[in-house]
């Protein structure tokens, strides 16, 4: 699970049979976890994304991508899609999760919601999508989300 904040996605993951490894760049942020989750199965670590691909290079069947891509300047983007498609074992599969935009919207304040070219980002990096879902959540007022995954 890759930036993981305050654990509670990586525990749904682990509750549902996962083995679940999930990071985040804020050492703050792993202390929140363990503090939270102290008898957790899982394994949470401070980690930086770009430095992860390079020791857990195809080491994950399945990996997680839920409001990290969007809360990068738009400049580390592609680095950080090519890092997280570069976790996936070949037949891995990656869910994104993320706020949606066409790209004639306006970008608007961090986070700044994604476009179809944002996500299309993991098909350059060898990925193919299986599922692209474009919807309107359930949030007062309605929020524009893209659910999107892909497999190595």
């Amino acid at each position: 699970m890759i930036g993981c904040g305050l654990g509670d996605d990586a525990e749904e993951l682990a509750r549902r049979g996962f083995d679940t490894t999930a990071f985040d760049i804020s050492p703050t942020a792993i202390d929140w976890c363990c503090r939270r989750f102290p008898r957790s199965r899982v394994e949470y670590l401070t980690r930086d994304l770009f430095a992860a691909s390079l020791d857990w290079r195809e080491a994950f069947d399945f990996v997680l991508e839920c409001y990290t891509l969007q809360a990068l300047p738009v400049e580390l983007r592609q680095k950080a899609v090519r890092a997280i498609a570069d976790l996936l074992i070949p037949g891995g599969t990656l869910l994104v999760i993320a706020r949606g935009r066409e790209v004639t919207d306006p970008e608007g304040n961090m986070p700044w919601p994604l476009t179809r070219g944002d996500v299309d980002g993991f098909i350059s990096c060898g990925l193919t999508e299986r599922t692209f879902e474009d919807y309107l959540d359930n949030e007062e007022p309605p929020v524009r989300r893209f659910r999107v995954t892909l497999t190595k």
